[in-house]
């Protein structure tokens, strides 16, 4: 019985011995989200760089196409 539990201690310890670590590598430097993303897939109202016309976008989107009060018959 002590043999198979030190048999067991010792095989979830090698288990754990060969496991990758789960960090997220990137790198990508953050920036502004009103900068863009260099993408030519934007609302064709939003000027990338604009920081006035990305909230004002933003909000839209926020009212009309996000809020379910307003979308409700």
């Amino acid at each position: 019985m002590k043999r198979l539990l030190f048999v067991m201690m010792l095989a979830s310890a090698l288990a754990a011995c060969g496991e990758k670590p789960q960090a997220l590598e990137t790198n990508k430097h953050d920036s502004a989200a009103y900068t863009g993303t260099g993408k030519a897939f934007v609302n064709k109202d939003w000027k990338p760089g604009d920081k006035a016309s990305w909230e004002s976008q933003l909000k839209a989107r926020g009212q009309y196409g996000q809020n379910d009060y307003t979308r409700m018959n």
